[in-house]
């Protein structure tokens, strides 16, 4: 249900995205895309520690009460809540350059909606796969010392494929 929950969270953002997108739709694309080229070669920097750069945020997480109200309903919610991104703190800079690319890209909505599930899948991914660890523990020095090429990876991975799915015929 948390898996779940994060998917659908991960969605409704990235369609709230693709709805305002409309709004920068009167942009030449050239300046659209260069928003995002520019706007990922910030982030890719501040992954790298090049530049501080703060993110606008919540600086709190969900609190553990939502988690805790019922077998089904509390995860799924919990999950929600994180997914969509916007009620608790994220530590990589890759959500950002994905957002700033479904306002200003003129996707399509399935590429939209793919991008949330993507977002989702992602967010759900280090919880299950720590979950099925024979040594959580040694997976968490593992992850802790593999964190910032994950996220420079990351913010790259994303900045790739919206460059991919903004080329003229794509499917985006």
């Amino acid at each position: 249900m948390f898996a779940a929950g994060l998917v659908a969270g991960g969605v409704l953002s990235a369609t709230v995205l693709w709805l305002l997108s409309g709004l920068l739709r009167p942009l030449p694309e050239p300046l659209r895309y260069g928003l995002i080229l520019g706007f990922a070669t910030v982030a890719m920097l501040r992954d790298v520690g090049v530049l501080r750069l703060r993110l606008p945020q919540n600086t709190w997480q969900i609190p553990q009460h939502v988690l805790q109200r019922g077998e089904l309903t509390g995860p799924l919610r919990f999950g929600f809540e994180l997914g969509t991104g916007v009620r608790t703190y994220l530590s990589a800079t890759a959500p950002y350059v994905l957002a700033v690319g479904l306002l200003a890209g003129g996707l399509g909505v399935v590429t939209a909606a793919l991008a949330g599930v993507g977002f989702g899948l992602g967010r759900a991914a280090t919880p299950t796969v720590r979950r099925y660890s024979p040594d959580p523990a040694a997976w968490d020095e593992l992850l802790r010392a593999r964190s910032r090429p994950l996220v420079v990876v990351a913010t790259v991975a994303v900045a790739v494929s919206l460059m991919i799915a903004l080329v003229p015929g794509s499917t985006g």
